[in-house]
């Protein structure tokens, strides 16, 4: 079953989906759309944002330009002709910047040629991933809250998403968000293939420890799984945290397909260039997915990337971690200024996003019981409309037997400019006329 959505935008949109087939032939569409819909938290929250002049801490992309060097070595691979296909499995300057930069934190060498694969995006290598590796029946484990393309996947593919999610009992920090071994073990059954992880985590901003990583490993191992392991953010830990990779612990990286993404690591989501990090006999099979999907990504942004990271090894081996630097500023902000309204925030050890507790705000000015539709998405469509913000209701990220853990809550996202952030902090000070 797919996550929970508005139900009446989804059978809205089915509807119009049979009814334009129907004037073109009688044949159905494929029944696997029975259970997709063209709606969503991004098709809605960002155009509503728009459409009332909100400040959009919706959805996360950065307000502000790239750095100029990454920037200058787009344009130069223009300028310079670079401009046609390049090898599929991925542009040889970039396949081998990636192995040179990965290599020590996986603690093994990584050969550029044969497991490293470059697609469009870490969203085309998830597809590409499950493609590869799930057949009609098997079954994956996803934790929640989850990005919203992981169970789309995995019911394209013919399997059947199962969920595990994190328990949280209170706190304001994203490590009291914990994961029960014993239910994640108890989900496990014979068509069990893998578990997909996210650290750190989208939300609610968790950095999985060496020891929670190592109890999962344990897991993976025995039960013979593979783990896909979303790393999108690691560029972005906070505090006293530390990254840790599944794949570089021991017996780990046979099974572990590893998923990083540029636009998070430069600032250039529009680029759409992201890859996969596994061992040969897994990188071979998404790249034939791949191959047969997209062919090969975006010449010139895999130049640029791939100038990236030779700049950093080569001149500026502290990039990353002034980039964290700078993120911890605008969350540090972010989260000052959810507190002084009366949204207490759980602070992330990761990612650029804010869970912010909602439960102060009275609930007689923004939620109807009867309307059948969750609270944190008719919190977040009242908040847009008037308070002037965007936040994202964070059950889109749940199955609809766990939506309601966090019903409470609504996602900000931070990687802003500080003035986009000062200005959303002083709109959210009306909040304080509505709280109980």
């Amino acid at each position: 079953m797919l996550p929970n959505r508005d139900s009446a935008l989804q059978t809205s949109a089915i509807r119009k989906m049979t009814t334009v087939s129907e004037t073109i032939t009688k044949k159905p569409l494929a029944q696997r759309l029975n259970h997709l819909s063209a709606q969503s938290v991004w098709t809605e929250f960002t155009p509503l944002a728009n459409q009332y002049s909100a400040i959009n801490l919706g959805q996360g992309f950065p307000d502000f330009p790239a750095d100029k060097f990454i920037i200058d070595a787009a344009s130069n691979a223009v300028l310079n002709h670079l401009n046609q296909y390049t090898r599929s499995m991925g542009h040889v300057r970039l396949v081998n910047a990636l192995a040179a930069h990965f290599s020590d934190q996986f603690g093994r060498h990584i050969d550029p040629l044969k497991e490293v694969v470059v697609l469009m995006g870490a969203t085309e290598a998830l597809y590409a991933t499950i493609q590869a590796i799930v057949n009609p029946g098997d079954e994956v484990i996803l934790i929640e809250p989850f990005y919203d393309s992981y169970p789309v996947d995995i019911v394209l593919a013919g399997g059947t998403p199962k969920y595990v999610p994190l328990r949280y009992e209170g706190g304001e920090n994203s490590s009291d968000f914990t994961l029960n071994f014993q239910e994640l073990e108890a989900a496990i059954t014979s068509k069990t293939k893998a578990i997909m992880i996210n650290t750190p985590q989208n939300i609610p901003g968790k950095v999985y420890s060496r020891q929670e990583l190592e109890k999962i490993a344990e897991i993976v191992k025995r039960h013979d799984l593979l783990l896909i392991s979303d790393e999108v953010y690691e560029p972005m830990v906070y505090d006293q945290s530390t990254h840790v990779k599944p794949a570089s612990l021991p017996d780990m990286f046979e099974r572990t397909i590893t998923i990083g993404s540029a636009g998070k690591s430069f600032s250039v989501t529009g680029w759409k260039t992201g890859w996969v990090i596994a061992p040969p006999h897994l990188s071979e099979a998404i790249w034939i997915v791949h191959q047969n999907v997209a062919f090969t990504a975006n010449t010139p942004s895999q130049e640029a990337i791939a100038v990236g990271f030779e700049r950093i090894k080569k001149e500026d081996p502290d990039y990353f971690k002034n980039l964290s630097k700078d993120f911890q500023k605008k969350r540090d902000l972010l989260c000052d200024r959810l507190r002084s309204a009366g949204l207490n925030p759980i602070v992330p050890q990761g990612s650029y996003f804010v869970l912010a507790d909602i439960s102060r705000v009275d609930e007689k000015h923004y939620f109807d019981e009867k309307s059948g539709v969750a609270r944190d998405y008719q919190f977040a469509r009242w908040l847009v409309k008037e308070i002037g913000v965007a936040a994202i209701p964070p059950s889109a990220f749940y199955s609809r037997d766990n939506a309601h853990l966090v019903e409470n809550f609504v996602r900000f996202c931070f990687c802003k400019k500080e003035e986009t952030i000062r200005s959303a902090g002083e709109r959210l000070q009306k909040l304080k006329e509505y709280l109980k």
